[in-house]
Formats: structure tokens, sequence, C-alpha cells
């Protein structure tokens, strides 16, 4: 998925997240999600955030049907590793670990979730530790 510049607003991110969480969907479908109770103004706020998160480059619009269907274009993965790394850099002069040790130590966690973080740096120690030369 293409990494834009821009970064989302709340309200965008809304959006993004319904269209990252139940695919890809039509402005009536969204709002239907987002605004259950919502009329007109409803949706033509879905249909205005739609067209801001195009320009950015966030969803991608597919105009071959009589409804056009939009699909993120944007991760999730990404979107949370750019504002974690700009957080950083506010925070903690471009250093992850404080903000990363923050977040672990501040959330409780569940067993699976620790479990998964201890996969992901024994992972990640294995692609940085030196080969030793086995002769």
């Amino acid at each position: 998925m293409e990494q834009p510049h821009h970064d989302a607003t709340d309200a965008e991110l809304a959006v993004l997240q319904s269209l990252w969480d139940q695919g890809p969907a039509t402005i009536r479908q969204l709002t239907d999600l987002l605004y259950p109770r919502g009329g007109a103004a409803a949706y033509a706020t879905v249909q205005k955030l739609l067209e801001r998160l195009e320009a950015k480059g966030h969803v991608a619009r597919d105009r071959s049907g009589h409804a056009h269907v939009f699909t993120a274009r944007t991760g999730r993965d990404a979107l949370v590793g750019r504002r974690l790394r700009a957080m950083a850099e506010k925070l903690c002069g471009g250093l992850m670990a404080p903000l990363l040790t923050h977040l672990v130590r501040a959330e409780a966690l569940s067993a699976e979730e620790r479990q998964e973080l201890r996969a992901l740096i024994d992972e990640l120690d294995r692609k940085t530790k030196p080969k030793t030369d086995r002769r």
C-alpha cells in the first residue's frame, strides 16, 4: 500500500478505520456505519471526508459502477508507524526506545501480546545478529 505524506485528521481516521475493518465500501455504506441516524448532512460529510482522503492518497475510488466504491490505500500499520515516528521525534529526539518502553510499561499487555512482542524482538535479534564464520 502506498504511504502518503499527509496525515489524516480524526474524522478522516474514523473513515479509514471503517475501511480497514469492513473492507471496500460506498459512501452510503460508510455513512450508515459512521452515522446510523444521519441523513443528507451525514452523507455529505462522509463524501467530503472521502474526497480529502483521496486527495491525500489514503483511499482509492473505483468509479466503474453506479455507486463509487472506496478502498483504503494506506495500511493501518503504515499510518501507526508514521504517527509513532512523529511522536518519537517530538518527544524523544527521534529515539523510539523511550516511547516503546513507556507504552509497554503503561499498558497492561495480555499474555498473548507479550508473547507476540517477545517473538518480534527475537526475530529482530536474529535478523541483526552478525553471522559467525563457521569453518
